[in-house]
């Protein structure tokens, strides 16, 4: 059985994987030399190594989870507007993210994040 390819298919197995904190599904969408940045083009973190590295920490977290909010798909690329529910130090938060993919060959070659400040508390579901 082969995966779905589409740009929007590749997404959404990234986002399921990231809500499962499936650390292996979750790199297996991205190319290994993809590259995060944030959104203003600050490199984030560049190939497999880097991308396990700073996900790892983040899938630690017991309340992570990522809301879509809304999808828009433009050929090879991929705009997500998601609310991610986060263990700060000071507490469970939410912060709104802004995640722009581009994927090319069935795998995320970009992504670009912007991020909303904390909101603390539990979020409303």
């Amino acid at each position: 059985m082969t995966l779905d390819a589409s740009p929007e298919a590749v997404v959404q197995r990234q986002l399921a994987a990231y809500n499962a904190r499936d650390l292996e599904a979750w790199l297996a969408t991205y190319a290994e030399d993809a590259k995060q940045f944030e959104l203003a083009g600050k490199l984030l973190a560049a190939g497999h190594a880097e991308l396990r590295a700073r996900t790892a920490i983040r899938f630690a977290e017991p309340d992570l989870h990522a809301r879509l909010l809304q999808r828009s798909v433009m050929g090879h690329v991929v705009v997500d507007h998601e609310v991610v529910t986060r263990n700060f130090p000071e507490g469970i938060g939410t912060v709104e993210m802004v995640c722009v993919y581009v994927v090319r060959q069935g795998l995320i070659q970009t992504a670009s994040f912007e991020i909303g400040p904390p909101t603390m508390g539990r979020p409303a579901d």
